[in-house]
């Protein structure tokens, strides 16, 4: 256990566990801190300055708490808001999600691209920065879903959700006609909302590609931790809400930490 890098992966809520899911698959060495900041969820409905206020100093806290060998921010709207103000505060690594822009413009045919994303998110000038510098001639629609992160949290606690309600969120995003002129790629710009791909894919107008950040970190992560230094398939795992609150999500939570049990 000595060797094991501990990761902590930090959001607002559930929705970084789709990003937690591919950083375990990447490093099944390290052992891994789940924060979710639930007793402030959802950030969209705070502002810039309450988000940086509340997370600068929680994550002062919860780095002398685990002492941690590297950060993840698992939040678009986190990330695009206190990266900088972390990296400035504190000496570890941290590596941040924000909107996948640049790929997601790469790699459209019609030259429509959506991103699906907080109000906050989508209204930030570090994501308008991404789309002046990496669009690349793409014709780029933000949508602002007021309530699908909340909706992805419902139906991961066992709430059913009904397809009107996903549909209504979804919609802004599919723009055109003519099968050659409409989207065809829609970035991901909110960790929960993968955790409702299935669905996602089923209630859309049409087929298209779907771009989640998740896989990028998780190379990153591994890339800043070096190679693994130890053999261990599984190292420990701990799940911590804010709120304090007891989760009752064992099953349900531990395909996302690779089979760990939680402690």
């Amino acid at each position: 256990m000595t060797n094991s890098p501990t990761i902590l992966v930090f959001d607002s809520g559930l929705g970084g566990l789709t990003v937690l899911r591919e950083v375990v698959a990447a490093r099944p060495d390290a052992h891994y801190v789940y924060v979710a900041d639930d007793a402030f969820f959802p950030y969209g409905h705070h502002s810039e300055d309450e988000i940086i206020a509340r997370v600068v100093p929680l994550m002062g806290e919860l780095i002398g708490s685990h002492d941690p060998d590297l950060a993840v921010i698992a939040c678009n709207t986190a990330s695009t808001l206190v990266l900088s103000h972390l990296r400035a505060a504190y000496s570890l690594p941290f590596v941040g999600t924000v909107p996948a822009i640049k790929p997601a413009c790469a790699q459209s045919k019609t030259r429509r691209v959506s991103v699906l994303g907080t109000k906050g998110t989508v209204k930030r000038e570090y994501t308008k920065a991404l789309i002046r510098d990496f669009a690349q001639g793409c014709e780029v629609t933000l949508v602002g879903s007021p309530e699908l992160a909340a909706l992805a949290e419902a139906e991961l606690s066992g709430h059913p959700i009904s397809d009107d309600a996903i549909r209504a969120e979804l919609a802004p995003c599919f723009v055109g006609e003519e099968a050659g002129a409409r989207t065809d790629t829609v970035v991901l710009a909110c960790t929960h909302y993968p955790l409702l791909l299935d669905r996602l894919k089923k209630l859309a107008p049409w087929p298209v590609d779907w771009i989640d950040p998740a896989p990028a970190i998780a190379r990153r992560v591994s890339d800043l931790l070096g190679a693994p230094t130890c053999a261990i398939a599984q190292s420990g795992a701990e799940m911590i809400f804010t709120s304090n609150r007891v989760h009752g999500l064992g099953a349900t939570l531990t395909p996302f930490f690779g089979g760990r049990a939680l402690a």
